[in-house]
Order: structure tokens, then sequence, then C-alpha cells
């Protein structure tokens, strides 16, 4: 059985070998890079299927690790942060890390969130390639999301997602007017317990800076204090 390919940047050769340890033994196949800047060689070499990254890194940070690698490739990223790096973390999610994990952590948290996120791109790829005779389209207003090709349409002009992005989108897209909580949408997407629901807050955020010309006055996605969010029916 072919391993999956683990990319683990992180520049504390303490921490990057206990979670070299902790994968190992679980099918997977690590390849160790000390900063972003090795990071991308090594992806180059090896083509991995998920990343794992520190944001405080020499050289290149995973910030702009991550930024560097989401111009071309879409693939799970999971960024690790200090508690002291809020701001960071939330700018890694912005530019496109699916998910982040606070240090200290324990290794097993770090592996069941590896396991959910390549069974997530795994169920998102198999629908990428999976061909039907029906296109899906949902259409609001002048948004536009094709469950078979993957796009995303905003008035004419296409429209870059990620994975999670772009499943979050659909979820709201085919429940027009619909309130989720952050616990639902969590769970109907990652379709696990909710772990933590800050990732939601911060993918919606950034889905209206893609469809919305002024997302702090939003014409698609609505919060509604105290419950959850919807997509306003137009």
């Amino acid at each position: 059985m072919e391993k999956i390919k683990v990319l683990l940047v992180e520049d504390e050769p303490t921490l990057a070998m206990i979670i070299k340890d902790t994968l190992d033994g679980n099918e997977f196949d690590i390849t160790l890079a000390a900063n972003g800047e090795e990071g991308l060689s090594r992806y180059a070499e090896i083509n991995p299927d998920i990343i794992v990254a520190d944001i405080m890194m020499p050289k290149m940070d995973g910030i702009t690790f991550v930024m560097k690698l989401r111009e071309k490739y879409d693939f799970p990223v999971i960024m690790l942060s200090a508690k002291s790096e809020e701001v960071d973390k939330i700018m890694g999610l912005n530019i496109g890390a699916d998910d982040y994990v606070t240090k200290p952590f324990r290794p097993l948290e770090l592996l069941a969130r590896v396991n959910s996120h390549l069974r997530r791109y795994s169920r998102f790829l198999n629908m990428v390639k999976h061909e039907e005779e029906n296109t899906n389209v949902f259409e609001v207003g002048g948004l536009e999301l094709n469950t078979d090709t993957k796009e995303v349409i905003l008035d004419g002009k296409s429209i870059r997602m990620t994975p999670s992005e772009f499943k979050i989108l659909e979820l709201l897209i085919r429940n027009p007017g619909r309130v989720f909580s952050a616990e639902e949408i969590y769970e109907r997407v990652w379709n696990e317990q909710a772990i933590n629901t800050d990732t939601i807050m911060v993918h919606v955020r950034n889905i209206r800076e893609k469809i919305e010309i002024n997302p702090k006055k939003p014409k698609y996605i609505k919060v509604v204090w105290g419950v959850g969010y919807k997509l306003e029916k137009q």
C-alpha cells in the first residue's frame, strides 16, 4: 500500500522528530524541512498529499510559504502556531490554510487533524473526478456554483476557492435563506463532531472577501447574530 506523503515544515528539531515519530507509525511517509524556502524545494521533489507547517520560522515563515504554494496548488495545509501568534494564525487561514493546531499540543491531536483533512480532501477529489450526465449548477443572484466542475462564478468571473471554502459555500447555496450554526457547518462539511468552530468563522470571512463587493456590507453571506450564517436569497 502506497504511503501518504506528508511534508513537515518545522524549525524546532525536537518537535519535528516528535511529530515525525507519531506519523511514521501510521502509514505516512514524512519529509522534513526546516523553513519555508526548504519547504518549497522539498515540495517540488515529493509532491506531498498534505503539509504541516509552523508559522514562525527563519528565512521564510509559514505565512509566506503557504501564500506561494496557494498560487498554484490546492491541497490540505495545517499550520502550527503558538497562542501568542493569534494574528498570524488568522492570517494563515485567510491566505489558504485549512486548519491550525495551537502549541503545545498532543501529537495524537495533530494525527487526528491530519487524517480528518485527508479524508475530506479525498472526498473532494473524488467529486471532481466523478462525471455525471446532469450538471448541478446552483445560482443565487450573480453567484453561480457548479458541483460537477467545482467552479464558482461571480458575475461571469471565475473565483478561486480552496476545497474547504467550496464545500462551505456549496452547503449555503444549496439552502438559500436557511441559517446554519458554525457547529452544523463544521459537522456537515467535515462529517464529524465540531472541534474548533473558529475555523468556520475565518473560512466564511475569506469567502466573503472573494464574493462580496463590500465584505463589511455583504450581499450574499449574512450573519444571524447568535445563531449562525445564511446565504441571502436574491
